[in-house]
């Protein structure tokens, strides 16, 4: 990989060759994939992006850690629409707001970024099966993206993931363990079992190639924004891998030119379970949390990429939210009501966390923010429908349904 330099732990700086099956430093440290941006620069043009058309996160080849020679992988995957909010913009108080719908990539999540380039890594090694732990986004990515190139997969994941979550899997032919326990117990099972059987890892943890994968969504952010910078940028955060790969992406496209500042990230949890913005408003190392939330995607107690995740809101000065349960399910309703974007709980607690900022009048009238939905609203319908409501149900009676307008107060014309 001529763009590619080398893998460097983010902890003690070591490097490594950036073979296909690269994962962790021997200190135990995540690797980050490190460019030759003066190589980038002589190879990819504004110009030059513009004219293609290709319409996947493979548009962005020269910034990407694969070989030349590498198919782009089967699903098209990227390329969600970036959709601005004037009206919630202006519940909300902000000069601008745009809505990033990943939900709309293959599998329903912005997880399919990273899965498709843990598909392509293990091709470039000959690997034939994959394997992963997951709450169930990147499990369904994997199992999908897989499926797509003809290659097994064997997914763990803990026994509260959602059944939309679960059928997607069983669907895409995966070998499912339901494991009976939290997520960082289905991890350690999965860890073990890779090891065991020597499986191609797609823990995002473990694999530093896929957060390159997610930066993707930055890249196509800043294409359909005109490289015009944002303010803020706001995304759910769970293990850590996407908020780091997110900060990535705009540190790429700044290096090589393409954007003359960089924004702010704004770090959206859920109150119940909040492990990397508690280090981060209390500047202290993290500590694992209980998962007591239902946003089950980043119900992650024990992020696994953390340390790239702390560096990310850091590096960008920041800010760090939680919300409660009531305030994310909020947010998928206005989402949903003034956007037509139906995204699942945590897919939305950006957009949750933006709202909560622009209550406490921290960000407001002046502000550009971009939030990030990272998964559809059809992977967890259950809650959906518990906060907002059953329908009516009535016999063929107009006369009925004239009364039940009237009882509940609806406006007809």
């Amino acid at each position: 990989m001529k763009n590619v330099l080398y893998g460097k732990c983010v902890r003690c700086g070591r490097t490594y060759e950036a073979t296909p099956d690269l994962t962790t430093c021997e200190c135990g440290g995540i690797l980050d994939i490190t460019y030759d941006y003066d190589y980038i620069r002589t190879q990819l043009t504004k110009e030059k992006l513009a004219a293609r058309t290709d319409r996947s996160m493979w548009r962005y080849r020269e910034l990407l850690p694969i070989e030349e020679t590498t198919e782009n992988t089967p699903l098209r995957v990227g390329n969600s629409p970036l959709y601005e909010e004037p009206r919630l913009a202006e519940m909300l108080g902000l000069k601008r707001l745009y809505v990033k719908d990943d939900g709309q990539n293959p599998t329903a999540s912005l997880k399919d970024r990273a899965s498709a380039m843990a598909v392509a890594k293990a091709r470039e090694v000959g690997a034939k099966i994959i394997a992963c732990s997951s709450t169930g986004n990147a499990a369904s990515s994997l199992a999908g993206n897989a499926a797509a190139a003809g290659l097994r997969t064997f997914i763990f994941v803990p026994e509260r993931a959602p059944k939309g979550k679960v059928a997607q899997l069983m669907t895409f032919g995966a070998n499912v363990i339901s494991v009976q326990g939290d997520y960082e117990e289905t991890f350690e099972l999965s860890k073990k079992a890779i090891e065991r059987y020597g499986w191609y890892n797609r823990n995002a943890a473990i694999n530093p190639y896929l957060s390159e994968g997610k930066k993707t969504v930055s890249l196509e952010i800043m294409e359909q924004l005109g490289w015009q910078v944002p303010d803020y940028i706001a995304i759910s955060v769970g293990d850590g891998c996407t908020i780091a790969g997110l900060w990535k992406g705009l540190k790429d496209l700044y290096a090589i030119g393409f954007i003359d500042r960089l924004p702010r990230l704004i770090s959206a949890q859920a109150e119940g379970c909040h492990p990397i913005n508690r280090a981060i408003a209390e500047n202290r190392p993290w500590q694992p949390m209980e998962e007591n939330t239902l946003a089950d995607s980043i119900a992650v107690g024990v992020p696994r990429n953390a340390d790239k995740a702390l560096m990310a809101i850091r590096e960008s000065h920041g800010l760090v939210v939680n919300v409660s349960d009531e305030e994310i399910m909020a947010a998928q309703k206005l989402l949903g009501m003034t956007c037509g974007v139906f995204g699942e709980p945590a897919g939305v607690t950006g957009t949750a966390g933006v709202k909560k900022l622009c209550e406490q009048g921290i960000i407001g009238k002046n502000d550009t923010v971009v939030s990030v939905v990272t998964g559809n609203g059809l992977k967890d319908v259950a809650n959906a429908i518990k906060f907002c409501g059953e329908p009516m149900k009535l016999p063929n009676d107009l006369s009925l349904l004239t009364a039940e307008f009237d009882r509940r107060g609806i406006v007809t014309d």
